[in-house]
């Protein structure tokens, strides 16, 4: 598949200055960093992708090849980079280090617990899971209980794998070993992870019999969750600290839980605010009067007034949502509807009769008034 060109990736015209250059390539490196996008696999594309643009164009010999060249000048021109093979995890997050500082824009330094070994240990793998809340747990807050698999320090050997632990002679302590292959135009070179440690960058020789000298072991526990007020679906909360733990002493991952919310059988949800449907006596309707309505919170009254059509969208202020970190909440919606009765008792069938016959004249006038109507239509 060929290659983006590198000024279209970052959005930048050819004689864009370095400033550009190092602007646009942070916007997008914010934007699709894998610690805002968690198991999202084309944006970790689109952010190595961003990376290796960045990595030509900022190098004023490698912008020089790569204009006069293309990709090809950079292929056979001897330089490093993704073209060549030799730019891996490391050098991206250098890059990304450069621009933020130390604090890497408060982001984490690798994917998903693949970062650089020259910035320590690398950290445990992030875990997924949902959890599905109704209404009122939106409403109010709540903590779940989860039971999930994840792999924890082994409890024998304390993490360090078993003894005689010694440094790796396959990758020297780098946890990586570096792969050379050969066409006919150019040598690639890729850094994969060392085969004999596994990354570690050590070799065991007396390995532990229960994590056998992977320093970790799988298991099923049991966590609180605490869910605030005001989430919706599509959030995500972030438990650090509860993910895989590190194989290597690191920190250990985080647990991501993304929030679905389960639709509610009476109420309907537009952002902060709910919208309901509720029966309301004919009598009533014509009247005025009272009507008892519920809500998240409890029982609430509607100020019925006399005369009042079906279909009437009456509000009740402040009994709608909560907002996360907030402490405006929305609306109820309510919909008047009349409610009318299937079966009647005899004093009732007799009270509606006189109530028909006394309101005769007027649903006269009324049905004369809709023919008027229909006939004034089709002539």
């Amino acid at each position: 598949m060929a290659k983006r060109d590198y000024y279209e990736i970052l959005g930048v015209a050819k004689d864009a200055s370095a400033d550009d250059i190092k602007r646009a390539y942070k916007k997008l490196a914010i934007k699709y960093h894998p610690d805002k996008n968690p198991g999202n696999k084309e944006a970790e594309d689109k952010f190595k992708e961003a990376a290796e643009a960045y990595d030509v164009l900022s190098d004023d010999k490698k912008k020089a090849q790569y204009d006069r060249f293309g990709h090809e000048g950079l292929s056979s021109g001897g330089f490093g980079g993704f073209s060549s093979g030799g730019f891996s995890f490391e050098d991206i997050f250098t890059h990304f280090g450069d621009i933020f500082g130390g604090d890497m824009g408060g982001f984490s330094g690798g994917f998903g617990g693949r970062g650089s070994r020259s910035n320590g240990p690398v950290p445990g793998e992030d875990l997924q899971i949902s959890i599905a809340i109704t209404l009122k747990e939106v409403a109010e807050g709540t903590v779940k209980k989860v039971r999930i698999r994840r792999y924890k320090q082994c409890p024998d050997c304390n993490g360090k794998g078993g003894t005689g632990v010694k440094t790796c002679e396959s990758c020297m302590g780098k946890g990586h070993v570096r792969r050379r292959s050969r066409n006919v135009f150019f040598e690639t070179v890729n850094h994969v992870t060392c085969p004999d440690c596994e990354g570690s960058g050590e070799s065991i020789t007396n390995k532990c019999r229960t994590c056998a000298g992977h320093k970790r072991v799988r298991v099923e526990d049991t966590i609180e969750v605490k869910i605030p007020a005001g989430v919706a679906s599509g959030n995500y909360i972030r438990l650090r600290g509860e993910g895989n733990a590190s194989p290597q002493g690191g920190t250990a991952g985080s647990l991501i839980v993304h929030i679905e919310e389960k639709s509610d059988d009476f109420f309907v949800r537009d952002g902060q605010n709910l919208f309901c449907k509720v029966l309301v006596p004919v009598y009533r309707l014509v009247l005025g009067g009272e009507q008892r309505v519920p809500t998240l919170y409890g029982e609430g009254k509607v100020k019925i007034a006399a005369g009042l059509q079906p279909g009437t969208q009456l509000r009740v202020r402040g009994q709608g949502l909560p907002g996360y970190n907030s402490d405006y909440k929305g609306d109820l919606f309510v919909e008047v509807q009349a409610y009318i009765p299937e079966s009647l008792s005899a004093k009732e069938k007799s009270l509606y009769e006189e109530l028909g016959s006394l309101g005769q004249e007027r649903d006269d006038k009324l049905e004369r008034s809709l023919l008027d109507r229909i006939k004034e239509f089709f002539s």
